[in-house]
């Protein structure tokens, strides 16, 4: 079993900055894969980022390529998503999501094993 936490989320205007935090916990939680996935109201929830458990690898959604950061300290059980240059259409309820293989994670929602309770990001123009 693992538990994700998610913090960090809140209101930013455009062009702003966010880093949102993920602390998991369970007795095997550092060998999955973390990231986040996003769902605004109305809309699917899409994947935005994802690492392997050594860091190796990462994923980003192309919306957000070169403005979002995904980083991982294995050692506090923690994921970060560094959120830059936000945007409103980057409005949205951010979930902390575990997989236990990489690409399952990239299979979309469901290949998630483990979710968090999420954390609202808005985003003023």
């Amino acid at each position: 079993q693992v538990q994700l936490v998610e913090s960090g989320g809140g209101l930013v205007q455009a062009g702003g900055s966010l880093r949102l935090s993920c602390a998991a916990s369970g007795r095997t939680v550092s060998s999955y894969t973390l990231g986040w996935f996003r769902q605004a109201p109305g809309k699917e929830r899409d994947s935005v980022a994802a690492i392997t458990w050594s860091g190796g690898y990462t994923y980003y959604a192309d919306s957000v390529k070169g403005r979002f950061t995904i980083s991982r300290d294995n050692a506090k059980n923690t994921v970060y998503l560094q959120m830059n240059s936000l945007k409103p259409g980057d409005a949205a309820v951010y979930y902390c999501a575990a997989s236990q293989y990489y690409s399952r994670f990239l299979r979309g929602a469901s290949g998630v094993d483990y979710w968090g309770k999420g954390t609202l990001v808005t985003v003023s123009s």
